[in-house]
């Protein structure tokens, strides 16, 4: 009885957490919808603006193609019913289905923003750590000012910047798009050239997230660094490599993985500018093209993945904590 009294609590647990992940994915697809229809301008207007025309009677068909002559009520009632049956709707632009679009754009943004996120995250912890264990010293100081400069520095200002000095001067990389058109290269050369377009976007994109983390890593280092729990090990006799590796980098990692779950979802914010700056065929750079051609339904189904991916980001963001600090874990003492 104790067994299955335990598994039916996990159950109705599970089943409270997935209601309440609904809830809040149906409350920011509202936000969403809110927010962008309070935009200014006319979908319509621009759609008969761009066919080259402005017939009142070609914008009352186009509003009623849309259904934009509805009630505002009557729209959000419709736009969350099909948040709930996992229809993103149609783009006005394009005249395609917006899943379509998104998941033609998807993997170039996960590509770019999973690989700034991990090389911010690895390199900012690793420079955090050799500068918190060096507190003070010489390699301290070159740390914190590296740091201090990446973080002031504009995301859009250091793209211009490497593309015209790797780009535009030495020629070493190419300046814009995700790979080379109109040429057959084999599966490896292929890959190559995708990460030859990579390494400016990925490193203008990381710099900010990881002086970010460096910063945050060096002081935790050394806030864990005074514990009692360490002078206990340092009594204790243990080397320095196992009190570094075993005691302080699990504990200091926690206000990183911290900042760190919560700023995942904010590099597609970042790579908005980057796609544009470097004309990478992601979902920053189609979110800027739908909110110049005033494109609801395509802004709408961006933020609602992001607004998901954001949540399962934090879902993660908990089962890294338990693996960090098993005493995070439900129910421990």
């Amino acid at each position: 009885m104790t067994r299955l009294g335990s598994a039916a609590a996990i159950g109705l647990q599970a089943i409270s957490r997935i209601a309440q992940l609904v809830a809040v994915i149906l409350v920011i697809a509202t936000f969403n919808f809110v927010l962008v229809r309070a935009a200014p301008g006319d979908p319509a207007q621009v759609m008969a603006g761009q066919s080259g025309a402005s017939d009142p009677k070609l914008l009352d068909d186009l509003r009623k193609e849309y259904g934009l002559d509805k009630p505002y009520f009557v729209q959000l009632v419709s736009h969350l019913g099909r948040v709930v049956r996992l229809d993103l709707g149609y783009s006005y632009r394009q005249r395609r289905p917006v899943v379509d679009l998104i998941l033609e754009r998807l993997p170039a943004t996960l590509l770019l923003t999973v690989t700034a996120f991990c090389l911010a995250l690895l390199i900012g912890t690793a420079l955090g750590a050799l500068a918190g264990l060096a507190a003070g010293s010489v390699l301290d100081t070159v740390f914190t000012v590296l740091s201090l400069v990446l973080y002031a520095t504009p995301v859009f200002w250091l793209g211009l910047m490497l593309v015209l000095v790797f780009s535009v001067t030495l020629g070493w990389l190419p300046p814009f798009g995700y790979e080379t058109i109109n040429v057959q290269l084999s599966p490896i050369e292929h890959a190559l050239d995708i990460m030859k377009h990579m390494i400016m976007p990925v490193i203008s994109l990381a710099a900010i997230y990881l002086a970010i983390y460096a910063r945050l890593m060096r002081s935790s280092i050394i806030e864990v660094a005074q514990q009692d729990f360490i002078k206990t090990a340092r009594a204790k006799g243990l080397s320095g490599t196992r009190i570094v590796v075993g005691h302080m980098l699990r504990n200091a990692l926690v206000p990183v993985v911290t900042v760190a779950g919560m700023q995942a979802g904010a590099l597609v914010g970042g790579a908005v500018v980057i796609e544009t700056v470097f004309a990478w065929p992601g979902l920053g750079r189609l979110t800027f093209e739908a909110l110049l051609q005033r494109d609801y339904p395509v802004l709408l189904g961006i933020f609602l993945i992001l607004s998901i991916v954001v949540i399962a980001l934090n879902l993660l963001t908990d089962l890294v904590y338990q693996l960090i600090d098993p005493r995070m874990t439900t129910g421990a003492a």
